[in-house]
C-alpha cells in the first residue's frame, strides 16, 4: 500500500522539522510538504494532494481555522488534524465546526502522533470521549437550544439514536453493543446520516448534534 501523504502547516520551523522526522521514520507515512502559514497550506494542499494535514491553529497571514474552512468549502478530501498548545483552546471547537477531523497537542508523543494520522486517514474521528466531553461542556452551552430543527427531519428514528451516541464519542463497536446492532449496520446508519445531512465525518455530526440541541452537555448517553 502507498504511504499516507502528510502536509505539515506550522509557522515554527523547529516544530515542522520535529514532526517531519517522526512521520518520515514510519514506513507507512510520508511528509509531502511543509507550509509556514495558512495561505501556503491551502495552496500546497491543492498542489500536493495530501491525505492528512497537520494544521497549527495560530499562524500568520491566515490561521489554521480559516485554512480548514476554505479547504472544506472546496471539497478537498484531506483530513485535517488541528495542532494546539492547549487542550481546551477555544479555537479548536471552531476548527471542528470548520471541518477538522480532530486535534492534537503539540507535545503529543511520537507514537501517538503516528497513530493519530493513521486513524484520521482511515476516516475516523480523532476525539477521545473525555476530550469531546470537556470541549463540548465548555463551549456547547453557548449554542442554541430548543427542539431539533427541521434539518434533522430526514433522519429515521434509528439514525437519530445513532447520531446521539456518535455525539457522545462512542465508537461503532460501542454503538452496536448499545443498540444491539451489527457493526456493519451501524456503519450503514452513520453513512446515511452523513449523506442526508451533508456532513463530512462523525466529528461534524457530533458538533451538529450539540448545536441543534439533540444532545446536551453533561447528559448521559441513552441507555447509559
Amino acid at each position: 500500500m502507498s504511504p499516507i501523504r502528510v502536509l505539515i502547516a506550522d509557522d515554527q520551523e523547529l516544530v515542522r522539522a520535529g514532526f517531519s522526522m517522526i512521520i518520515d521514520s514510519r514506513d507507512d507515512l510520508e511528509v509531502v510538504g511543509e507550509a509556514g502559514d495558512g495561505v501556503q497550506a491551502v495552496a500546497l494542499a491543492g498542489q500536493l494532494h495530501p491525505d492528512v494535514i497537520l494544521m497549527d491553529v495560530r499562524m500568520p497571514r491566515m490561521d489554521g481555522i480559516e485554512a480548514a474552512r476554505q479547504l472544506a468549502a472546496t471539497g478537498h478530501p484531506a483530513r485535517i488534524i488541528m495542532l494546539t498548545t492547549f487542550d481546551l483552546d477555544e479555537p479548536v471547537f471552531a476548527a471542528l465546526r470548520a471541518g477538522a477531523s480532530g486535534f492534537l497537542l503539540k507535545d503529543t508523543r511520537p507514537d501517538d502522533l503516528a497513530a493519530a494520522i493513521r486513524v484520521v486517514a482511515a476516516g475516523e474521528a480523532l476525539l477521545a470521549p473525555t476530550v469531546t466531553r470537556r470541549l463540548l461542556d465548555r463551549f456547547a452551552p453557548e449554542l442554541p437550544g430548543g427542539s431539533p430543527p427541521p434539518s434533522l427531519e430526514p433522519l429515521s428514528t434509528r439514525e437519530i439514536e445513532v447520531l446521539k451516541l456518535v455525539a457522545r464519542a462512542l465508537s461503532n463497536d460501542e454503538i452496536a453493543e448499545r443498540l444491539t446492532l451489527s457493526r456493519a449496520t451501524v456503519k450503514t446508519h452513520l453513512s446515511a446520516i452523513l449523506f442526508k445531512l451533508g456532513l463530512r465525518d462523525r466529528v461534524q455530526a457530533a458538533v451538529l448534534a450539540y448545536e441543534t440541541g439533540l444532545v446536551r452537555p453533561g447528559t448521559a448517553p441513552p441507555g447509559g
